[in-house]
């Protein structure tokens, strides 16, 4: 049976994509806001109400955060995110140098072939997604209190720049569907590698307990 104290708990997932974008200084001062207000509407109105109230106001307040985000530090925000494109240019090639030479140098061509066909394919592939994220974690790193402001600027650029190669391809060519979608993991591995710095960096936050 559900107890009180479940009854009246908000959406975690909304809970855990707002502390994201917190400030650590201002995260339990805008949960606890939210919680309250999310607490009040359940007893009030229900709690179909108080969750779609709680989902709108995770949308606005990250929109806000990163925002502020954004204007508190532009020009540190605008380095770091030029930083991480260029260190993603540098290391995107990596992966495809490394797995080729290892096939090279132990002749996997010659002796295992459909090993050979999958690491020279989908091998490099998620080798990109690797380095991506590697490249996420930097960028982060770089980024104190701003990890997914920069990380999301970061993949809304690369977003931008896939966007019309896959304008220019569509004219060109018929569209691949795999390739279209790999070209759009290496924008959301930059994003989970900021995920991850961030989580780690802010821990978990506890939600008030309701008396």
């Amino acid at each position: 049976m559900t107890s009180q104290a479940d009854f009246v708990q908000p959406p975690h997932i909304g809970t855990w994509l707002v502390n994201l974008f917190t400030p650590a200084e201002e995260s339990e001062s805008i949960l606890g806001d939210l919680f309250e207000e999310y607490s009040h509407l359940a007893s009030r109105s229900g709690v179909a109400a108080a969750r779609s109230w709680y989902w709108r106001q995770t949308v606005k307040t990250i929109a806000n955060l990163a925002t502020a985000g954004l204007r508190d530090a532009p020009w540190s925000t605008t380095a770091v995110v030029v930083g991480g494109f260029l260190l993603l240019r540098f290391v995107s090639g990596l992966p495809e140098q490394a797995i080729f030479a290892v096939l090279h140098r132990y002749r996997v061509f010659d002796h295992h072939f459909n090993a050979y066909v999958f690491f020279a394919t989908d091998g490099i592939a998620i080798g990109h997604v690797i380095a991506s994220m590697f490249v996420g974690c930097m960028v982060a790193l770089a980024a104190k209190g701003r990890e997914m402001v920069a990380t999301m600027t970061l993949s809304l650029v690369l977003c931008a720049l896939i966007g019309a190669a896959l304008l220019w391809v569509a004219t060109h060519r018929p569209m691949d569907i795999a390739w279209m979608l790999w070209s759009c993991a290496d924008p959301f591995a930059v994003v989970v590698g900021g995920t991850i710095v961030r989580t780690r960096r802010s821990g978990a936050t506890t939600l008030p307990s309701n008396p």
